[in-house]
């Protein structure tokens, strides 16, 4: 398998994580605006990754700048630990949640 098409099938996964309740009523609107946000940063994250990864190929041809490289590269790197200490976040308040007596 390539890098190309591995690369293709790491964007398709995260594309799908933008948006896992398709088809599915949310019934309300205010419990879609975490959801409509983590679906924003998951997709600009994807947009960062595609970016990062043209830069990368058009350094290996010789069309890109090297800072830029790094640029995309750290710049999605970022969102993407960003993201992660989110997700860290939401599990630890659920798990606390879930020990509170009722």
């Amino acid at each position: 398998m390539s890098n190309a098409s591995i690369a293709a099938s790491a964007y398709a996964n995260t594309a799908k994580l933008a948006n896992p309740l398709d088809g599915v009523d949310s019934g309300s609107d205010k419990s879609g605006a975490f959801g409509n946000m983590v679906q924003s940063a998951i997709s600009e994250i994807n947009e960062g990754g595609q970016v990062a990864d043209t830069q990368s190929l058009n350094l290996l041809q010789g069309k890109a700048n090297v800072v830029d490289v790094v640029t995309a590269v750290a710049e999605t790197e970022l969102a993407l630990e960003t993201v992660v200490s989110v997700r860290d976040r939401v599990i630890s308040a659920y798990e606390e949640i879930m020990r509170m007596p009722i």
